[in-house]
């Protein structure tokens, strides 16, 4: 029998490949640094850092059964993670981010989600075949959703009964895939997790803080919505009023997933209880603490 989850965390699930070094990088540099492999994606990487705050995920994605697919299972498995709900694909391979951070920040990165994006709505059925829940009775609990999905299956979520009792909580994924969530803006009960750019592509404008972005999506008919600016102030969003504080100053020592911690410890934080002004400064301090270095990967 399946164990329950705490949250669903739905999209990417995947290989990081991240090559760091403390040099700083130029367009065609060729530095001596460090390259590792981790298990990553914005699904995984929220429900990494879930299970560190004592909660129980369960991941909604597409992993190959491949040598490398395999592995990431069992590692997702080691920690914690649920994965008896991931569509395993006979024929897609495991998807795989490859990125490259300098000491004057994140220099290029590569996401290849082709094998989620081509597996469409089959990593939902969990939610509609009764063993997450179905039309009738849809899943009620929190649900991490990323925009690694297509264009097309994230239009059909915003509409879906599946979702319609879920609290939904929202990342784009990238700057490049921010416009996805286009159709989400509305959904009654979903917060947007988004940083400056992000924000500015979505309402087709730019920002010039966290606080003016934060105010743009809700005009533009969002319900609630996080908006993060580097180590310049967050700000949260919601009919009630927009909220900022600021991250704490640390030594930035890498900075692939934690947009994805911040989510994570929002959503951890408010599950505890936490409100307002009090679930953001968690949520950036967990923020700090992994780009720092202080928190494991």
């Amino acid at each position: 029998m399946s164990q329950q989850p705490d949250i669903l965390c739905i999209g990417s699930v995947l290989w990081d490949v991240i090559g760091r070094t403390a040099s700083h990088m130029q367009a065609g540099a060729d530095v001596p640094g460090r390259i590792t492999r981790l298990p990553g994606g914005v699904a995984l990487n929220v429900a990494m850092t879930l299970r560190r705050f004592g909660l129980s995920p369960a991941l909604l994605s597409a992993v190959g059964q491949d040598d490398e697919g395999r592995a990431l299972v069992a590692a997702c498995r080691g920690m914690g993670l649920i994965t008896d709900y991931i569509y395993r694909s006979d024929d897609l391979p495991t998807d795989r981010y490859m990125a490259i951070e300098a000491a004057n920040g994140l220099i290029a990165a590569i996401a290849d989600a082709h094998s989620l994006e081509a597996a469409g709505d089959k990593i939902l059925r969990p939610l509609s075949d009764g063993r997450l829940g179905n039309a009738k009775t849809p899943f009620a609990g929190p649900i991490a959703l990323d925009g690694n999905l297509t264009e097309d299956l994230l239009a059909r979520i915003a509409t879906s009964p599946l979702f319609a009792g879920a609290d939904l909580r929202v990342a784009p994924a990238s700057p490049g895939k921010a416009e996805r969530l286009l159709p989400l803006l509305a959904h009654p009960l979903a917060t947007l997790y988004v940083n400056r750019e992000e924000a500015g592509l979505l309402c087709k404008t730019r920002f010039d803080d966290a606080s003016a972005a934060a105010s743009g999506l809700l005009a533009r008919g969002a319900g609630r919505v996080l908006v993060t600016d580097g180590a310049k102030p967050a700000a949260l969003g919601s009919a009630q009023a927009v909220i900022t504080a600021c991250p704490p100053d640390v030594m930035v020592t890498r900075v692939t997933g934690a947009g994805d911690t911040f989510m994570a410890a929002h959503i951890a934080a408010e599950l505890d209880g936490q409100t307002g002004q009090t679930a953001l400064n968690s949520a950036l301090a967990a923020a700090a603490a992994y780009v720092s270095g202080e928190t494991r990967s």
